[in-house]
C-alpha cells in the first residue's frame, strides 16, 4: 500500500481532500493522522480571510454545495500554528495554496520551502485571477503554466502537484501544460459549479448563489478526468479524488490511472472514513490478486487480453 509523492515515500496511497478536514486537528480524535499517506491541508492564502456570507453550504442529491470562499488565517499562523502542530504529531503535510495573483503563489511557495513535515505542495488554481477579470486559473492553460512556473522556481526541490478543474472543455490541455511548467503530478479534480434553489424562498440557497458540488455525485466526472490525463500523461503522477466514500470507490481511481487518491465529503458523514477507506481499499486490490497497489495503476486502460500492468511511479 506505500505510494510516493516525488521523492517522499508514503505509507497509504489514501490522503485527506484540501478543504475538508482545515489542517487534521478536527479528524484527529477520530483517527490515525500519520497512518494517511498525508494530510492535505485547508488552501492558504497570504492573508487571513474570512469567507462568504452565510448560508454557504447546502446538501444535494449524493454530494453537497459549498461556497465557503477560502476561509482561513493567512500564511503566518498556519506557519506559526498548523504546520508545526501536524509535524509534532507525525503527519506528512501536502499544502494547499491559493492566490488571486501569480505572484501570490510564488510567495506562498517561498515562506514554505523547508518547513517542517512538508512533503508536497498542492497548488490550487481554481481560484479567480485578479488580473485577468476574474478568470479562474485552471480554464486557461497559459494561466495555468504562469503559476506553475511561478511554483517550481520558489521552491525547486518540493514535489508539487496542480488542481485542476472540470469545469473545462479539454482537461488535458490544462493538465499538460501545468506538467510542462514544472508540475510533478495532478490533482484532479476540484469540485464542479453548481446552484440549488429554495422553493419556499425562490431565492439561491448559498448566499453566494453558485457552489462547489462534491460528493459521489460527481464521481463519474472525477474518474472520467483522471482517465483521460492518464492516457494522455501516463507517466504524471495524478491524486484522484471526487466523490470516494469507500475501497471500491477508490479501487476505480487508482485502476483510472490515479496513484493515490484524497477522500473529502465522506469525512462529515464519517470522519474515520480515510482511515477505513485505506484498509477497504487494501482488501479490494488483494481480492484483485494485486500484491502492490502500484501494479493496479492505470490498469484499466490495458488492451482486452494484454498481461502485464500498467502502472506509474507516485
Amino acid at each position: 500500500m506505500r505510494a510516493r509523492l516525488g521523492a517522499t515515500t508514503i505509507p497509504s496511497p489514501v490522503l485527506t481532500a484540501s478543504g475538508c478536514a482545515a489542517a487534521g486537528r478536527e479528524l484527529d480524535p477520530f483517527l490515525d493522522l500519520t497512518a494517511l499517506g498525508a494530510v492535505v491541508t485547508k488552501s492558504v492564502q497570504l492573508r487571513a480571510r474570512s469567507g462568504r456570507p452565510t448560508p454557504r453550504m447546502a446538501e444535494t442529491p449524493s454530494g453537497m454545495l459549498n461556497s465557503i470562499g477560502l476561509q482561513g488565517p493567512g500564511i503566518d499562523a498556519f506557519l506559526a500554528k498548523d504546520l508545526p502542530w501536524l509535524a509534532a504529531r507525525g503527519a506528512r503535510a501536502m499544502v494547499s495554496i491559493a492566490g488571486g495573483a501569480v505572484e501570490e503563489y510564488a510567495e506562498l511557495a517561498s515562506r514554505l520551502r523547508g518547513a517542517a513535515g512538508l512533503v508536497a505542495v498542492e497548488v490550487n488554481i481554481s481560484c479567480p485571477n485578479v488580473e485577468s477579470r476574474g478568470e479562474v486559473f485552471a480554464c486557461d492553460p497559459a494561466a495555468a503554466s504562469a503559476v506553475l512556473a511561478a511554483v517550481r522556481a520558489a521552491d525547486p526541490g518540493v514535489p508539487v502537484y496542480a488542481k485542476l478543474s472540470p469545469d473545462v472543455t479539454d482537461i488535458v490541455s490544462v493538465a499538460r501544460a501545468c506538467v510542462d511548467s514544472g508540475a510533478d503530478g495532478i490533482s484532479a479534480i476540484n469540485t464542479l459549479l453548481g446552484l440549488v434553489i429554495d422553493t419556499d424562498t425562490l431565492r439561491p440557497v448559498l448566499a453566494a448563489e453558485t457552489g462547489g458540488l462534491s460528493g459521489p455525485a460527481i464521481r463519474p466526472v472525477a474518474l472520467r478526468c483522471v482517465w483521460q490525463i492518464h492516457r494522455a500523461l501516463p507517466n504524471t503522477p495524478i491524486l484522484g479524488m471526487g466523490g470516494i466514500t469507500n475501497g471500491a470507490d477508490a479501487l476505480q481511481f487508482i485502476l483510472a490511472g490515479a496513484s493515490a487518491v484524497s477522500v473529502g465529503t465522506a469525512v462529515f458523514g464519517d470522519p474515520n472514513a480515510p482511515e477505513r477507506i485505506g484498509r477497504e481499499l487494501a482488501g479490494a486490490l488483494a481480492g484483485k490478486g494485486f500484491s502492490r497497489c502500484s501494479d493496479a495503476i492505470g490498469y484499466a486502460h490495458r488492451a482486452p487480453g494484454r498481461t502485464g500492468v500498467h502502472r506509474v511511479d507516485a
